[in-house]
């Protein structure tokens, strides 16, 4: 159990993670509405990103390549599920959705992973995760606004349930990567795969790389599209994927999982301030379920590794 001097390093890494996340979808925004392609601003955020942290990584691993070519497998998937997927979704989300909406989308990450532990691996939930499950499915329809005035478009919400599976992925492999990988080359390398696999995808017409290099609106003001594309670079991956993981392995899954659930906050604190979004009163309110229902999942999580010592799966937050 770690001590209180690094639990609290812990808890201000896993907050400062959430903090820097939930800024992605705000800096995405301005891009996207210059004429960027979703997909464009994933691979330029990731690919600065692994670029920024190749040489830390290399420097990390002193010369222990072995440990990096063990966990290649699980890498790869990060970098496919955790990075590409799921960003890729969630940035063609926020073209639809308000961005806290899209991100509550993701979070349902959460709740898919009950039902892969459940279907593939026999790990049946108990009462408090099915409850869990319930109550945030009830928020999803609160936050969908079938009837109201604040009705979502339907194309935005495929992405953002396309992001939660992207997450859920991220959830299921994250436990699988050995301990003696440093995070930044977890992260380095993650971002890596993740971004030359959506630019080779571009690059023979399967996904549209579209880029505006001029003046775009950000904060209500017009700005160079470098202030974006370096937010959602250094800001929204480099401090985020390296404060989250580093938090994480200090804190442990499931407290870091209880921190994480902070970025929806953010980002719709964010979102608002900036963009001048706010969710209807009723999105509001299905948001809070959709947190409570992920609560109540990760204490059960909880009790039952306290029970009967079950590792729970990790949950850093890469979408947004």
């Amino acid at each position: 159990m770690p001590s209180r001097p690094a639990t609290s390093t812990g808890l201000g890494l896993a907050l400062l993670s959430a903090v820097t996340f939930a800024t992605s979808g705000t800096f995405a925004r301005s891009l996207i509405d210059a004429g960027w392609s979703a997909e464009a601003a994933v691979i330029t955020r990731v690919g600065i990103a692994a670029v920024v942290l190749a040489v830390p990584a290399a420097l990390a691993l002193r010369g222990r390549w072995g440990v990096l070519r063990r966990n290649l497998a699980p890498v790869g998937v990060f970098g496919l599920l955790g990075v590409a997927l799921a960003q890729a979704c969630f940035f063609n989300a926020v073209r639809y959705l308000p961005v806290g909406v899209a991100l509550l989308l993701e979070y349902l990450g959460v709740i898919l992973v009950v039902g892969w532990m459940w279907l593939v691996h026999g790990h049946r939930p108990r009462r408090l995760t099915v409850a869990g499950a319930v109550v945030a499915l009830a928020g999803l329809v609160a936050v969908l606004d079938l009837t109201g005035a604040g009705r979502l478009d339907p194309v935005g919400v495929l992405w953002g349930l396309g992001a939660a599976v992207g997450l859920a992925g991220y959830f299921v492999i994250a436990g699988r990567v050995d301990d003696g990988l440093p995070s930044v080359a977890m992260a380095s390398a993650g971002m890596a795969v993740g971004a030359s696999v959506l630019l080779l995808l571009g690059l023979v017409g399967v996904l549209p790389l579209r880029a505006v290099f001029g003046e775009v609106t950000f904060a209500g003001q017009r700005t160079s599209w470098l202030v974006p594309i370096a937010g959602l670079s250094l800001v929204a991956a480099v401090v985020a994927y390296l404060a989250g993981i580093a938090g994480t392995r200090i804190l442990g899954a499931r407290l870091s999982s209880f921190v994480g659930l902070t970025e929806v906050m953010f980002a719709v604190l964010i979102a608002w301030l900036v963009l001048g979004e706010l969710p209807a009163v009723v999105q509001l309110l299905g948001g809070g379920l959709i947190v409570a229902g992920v609560a109540l999942v990760r204490i059960d999580e909880l009790r039952e590794a306290r029970d009967a010592d079950h590792p729970a799966v990790p949950a850093l937050t890469p979408g947004g």
